[in-house]
């Protein structure tokens, strides 16, 4: 696929079934940016972060260049990055997708251990597993281990074999970042005491008090046993539990000290309160209730 016709035949096929596509160079990088946009002058879109189509003319701005337009792909302006591309790139979020990128044999082994079997492409040192939905892209959630997704770009490596499965809570939860060193000066205790619940509700919890009160107390127990690693994917994946528990309930369910309660379970074992905070919230948010 190291040709001109080689890469542009299959970027035209990708881009037929929804697939944003970029050339990438030799080295697996985009091409270099159009002339006006060279040594990152115009500021980089003004930074990378930002989301939505690159607008130059020429492929530029990495994973922003990507487009499923066949006159773009074709056109004079983009003639020139396919004689010199090496490889394939697509923007996966664009398309629905998740890559999760496993970098050596031992990353391969780890996740077939610990994530659902999916749509699986063979790549130089491992694998790539494609998920059906999307995320934030994340660098090193693991050793040898990214999560490319939107706002990102990955190599075409081919089909694969599998059948594609949904985006598991799983792989969302390796992009919570911890860090679980207690603060200096601060003693790590399981919970900061009983879990405790008010049923404040306006017409509906379908729930007793009790039955919140006991599920609460067995994931603050789940988050405090993880004192070395992992309390904060642990976190979000009790709070999506819990959250999910009052999705068919009439509510509006009051779930506020659920979470003041969860994020003071992760903190007191090391994680930091932004991270716990953001690791309840997109519980919640993945389980469609309202804090």
């Amino acid at each position: 696929m190291t040709t001109y016709a080689g890469c542009l035949r299959i970027a035209l096929d990708l881009a037929a079934r929804g697939v944003p596509v970029l050339p990438l160079s030799r080295d697996k990088r985009p091409v270099a940016n159009c002339r006006a946009c060279r040594d990152n002058v115009c500021g980089g879109r003004p930074v990378m972060k930002t989301p939505g189509a690159c607008l130059c003319p020429r492929p530029c701005h990495g994973w922003a260049a990507a487009t499923t337009d066949p006159s773009v792909l074709t056109s004079g302006a983009w003639a020139g990055a396919w004689r010199q591309a090496g490889a394939l790139g697509y923007h996966p979020g664009a398309a629905g997708l998740t890559v999760v990128d496993l970098d050596s044999p031992e990353a391969v082994a780890w996740a077939r251990g610990a994530l659902p079997a999916t749509r699986m492409v063979s790549s130089t040192r491992g694998q790539h597993w494609i998920y059906l939905g999307t995320m934030s892209s994340h660098n090193g959630v693991r050793p040898r281990v990214d999560l490319k997704s939107s706002m990102a770009y990955a190599r075409w490596l081919g089909p694969g074999t599998g059948t594609m499965v949904r985006l598991p809570d799983a792989v969302r939860a390796l992009a919570v970042r911890e860090e679980t060193t207690p603060a200096r000066g601060r003693v790590v205790s399981s919970v900061l005491g009983p879990a405790t619940f008010h049923r404040g509700v306006a017409e509906g919890c379908r729930h007793t008090e009790t039955y919140v009160r006991e599920a609460l107390a067995r994931g603050l127990a789940l988050i405090a046993a993880k004192r070395e690693s992992g309390a904060g994917g642990q976190t979000f994946g009790v709070a999506r539990f819990l959250a999910a528990q009052h999705a068919t309930c009439p509510g509006p369910c009051s779930l506020g000290p659920v979470r003041e309660q969860l994020v003071a379970a992760a903190v007191a074992v090391g994680v930091p309160e932004p991270y716990a905070e953001r690791a309840v919230t997109r519980g919640f948010a993945d389980a469609g209730a309202a804090a």
